[in-house]
Order: structure tokens, then C-alpha cells, then sequence
């Protein structure tokens, strides 16, 4: 009993032990750029900045909020995710709804027509046309329409309502209740869970986007806040002209910011807002997988 007792604790220990140097790699990173946003440049060239300031302050996030192009792709990329993550989590559960009912003509044939997309694509170049075709490039359509549906997730909410009870939407239809509004007012806010963790993978999967603002469209307009970022961080790496993040530095005040600190503040002012959003959805994050995962 002693020996079991000790064993626990030795697993215990090594557990808590990888936990904590998983927690430590991950986040010590994204500490020392937040450190580093919020020290003075003149003070960050003498190096040793790790874990807190030495000298506090937000003069690169004063720069950051003044750049117009900046504050114009923070706009893009929240809009595309407020607009984006909703309207996709509403298409995905109406597919996945049908595809779960056994009672569905042709529902092996066509889960397997959705699953065969996941394994097999056009291409780039094909998927250029067909954008080119709808008339998508260089609009903000481009950037909802094509996220609508995601096979993944749509799977993982089909799952999950096959785990729902089918004794409720047999009373539903004895009652006299049709498809949606067995649809809307049962199935909707029972599969809650689920439907929060789709949201959150859709919504960063829009926050983070930029490649789509990168290759399919021209205007400024609609430059997303990475696309913006990515073009700050890649200027300031090659060198090849004046970057965006020195321009940004050269019209402060003298010593007051630097490209370095510039970058580290844009890469917060790019990451916190969707790291926020987390805590509120993680009760059902953690359920909505549990219950939602596909079965073997």
C-alpha cells in the first residue's frame, strides 16, 4: 500500500513537472515580447530585458494606434470575425443536422461526398479562378464565403448530435413541430457546447488569417491586421527598404520607440484580443470536444 501510495506521487510529480516546463516554454516567450513592447527603446538596446521593464513605457502602442494602416486592418480582421465565425458556425450546424439523422436518403453517400473534399483539392491556382469567376477577388466576400463550411467541424457537431437523445425529437413531433423547429429551439441550444468550441476555432482561424488578404486582395482597404503584420515583420527582416516599423519609429520622438519595440507591439496589439476571448468560452471548450469527438 505504502509502495502503490509512493508510486502515485512519483507519477504525480513527473506530471505536474512536464506541465509546468510545457507552461514555461510557451509562455515565457510571449512574456518577454510583451516586456519588450512596453520597455523604453533607448533602454532595450543595452539588452537583459527578460521578465519585467526596467523602464515602463506605452509610447510604441501610441505609435501602433496612430498608424492608420494598422488601425485599418484591426478593423478588417474583427469584422471579418464577427461577421465570419457566426455565419459559419449557423451553415456548418445545418449540414451537420440532416447528415445526422439516420433516416436521411443517401446519408452514407453523402457524408462521404463531404469527406472526400478534406482528402482531395483543386489547388491554389484553380481555387484563384473560381474566386476570380464568382467575382470574390479584391472584396470582402472573399474572406467569409469561402470559410463557410469546414468538413472538420462539421463532423464533429454531426457527432455530437447523434448523442442526442432521440426521444426528444419524437415528442417534439408528436407535439406537431417541424424540422426547424425542432432545428432552432431543441437541437440549437443543446448542442450549446459544441457550437462554442466551432465558434472559437472559427473565429482564430479568421483572427489569425492573412494569407487570403495576401494573395486575393489588392486594396489597402482590406488588408487584414496579420497581413499588415506579416508585411512589418518581413520588410523589417530583409531589409531591402525602409520599413514600415522604422518609418513608424522615425516619427516619434527621438529615442522614444525603435522597430524593435514597434514589431513587439504590434505582435501583441495582433494577439491579445482573441487570447481574451478564451476564458469565457473554455467550460465549453473542454466539454464540446469531449462530447463531439469522433468515434473509432
Amino acid at each position: 500500500m505504502i509502495l502503490d501510495r509512493f508510486g502515485d506521487h512519483i507519477f504525480r510529480f513527473i506530471v505536474y513537472s512536464i506541465l509546468i516546463l510545457v507552461l514555461l516554454v510557451t509562455f515565457l516567450p510571449f512574456w518577454n515580447i510583451l516586456v519588450l513592447s512596453l520597455n523604453s527603446a533607448e533602454d532595450t538596446v543595452r539588452g537583459g530585458v527578460y521578465f519585467w521593464p526596467r523602464v515602463l513605457t506605452l509610447d510604441s502602442y501610441n505609435q501602433i494606434l496612430k498608424d492608420s494602416e494598422i488601425m485599418s486592418g484591426l478593423w478588417v480582421t474583427v469584422k471579418r470575425t464577427v461577421v465570419g465565425a457566426p455565419l459559419s458556425v449557423l451553415v456548418i450546424t445545418m449540414l451537420a443536422y440532416p447528415l445526422s439523422r439516420r433516416n436521411l436518403v443517401g446519408r452514407k453517400g453523402w457524408n462521404l461526398y463531404f469527406v472526400f473534399t478534406m482528402y482531395f483539392g483543386g489547388g491554389l491556382i484553380p481555387y484563384y479562378m473560381v474566386l476570380k469567376a464568382l467575382n470574390m477577388i479584391d472584396t470582402f466576400s472573399v474572406f467569409i464565403l469561402p470559410s463557410l463550411m469546414n468538413v472538420f467541424y462539421m463532423i464533429i457537431v454531426r457527432t455530437f448530435m447523434e448523442q442526442l437523445p432521440g426521444e426528444i425529437e419524437e415528442s417534439a413531433r408528436v407535439d406537431g413541430a417541424n424540422d426547424l423547429t425542432i432545428f432552432f429551439r431543441i437541437v440549437l441550444p443543446l448542442t450549446t457546447p459544441v457550437l462554442a468550441t466551432v465558434g472559437l476555432f472559427q473565429a482564430i482561424g479568421h483572427w489569425n488569417s492573412w494569407f487570403d488578404s495576401y494573395a486575393f486582395t489588392y486594396s489597402s482597404d482590406l488588408k487584414t491586421l496579420q497581413a499588415v503584420l506579416v508585411k512589418i515583420l518581413s520588410q523589417f527582416q530583409t531589409g531591402g527598404m525602409v520599413s514600415q516599423t522604422q518609418m513608424l519609429a522615425n516619427s516619434a520622438k527621438r529615442n522614444a520607440v525603435s522597430s524593435d519595440t514597434i514589431r513587439m507591439a504590434a505582435t501583441m496589439v495582433a494577439t491579445l484580443p482573441i487570447i481574451l476571448v478564451y476564458p469565457f468560452l473554455q467550460k465549453y471548450f473542454v466539454k464540446g470536444m469531449t462530447l463531439g469527438a469522433v468515434k473509432s
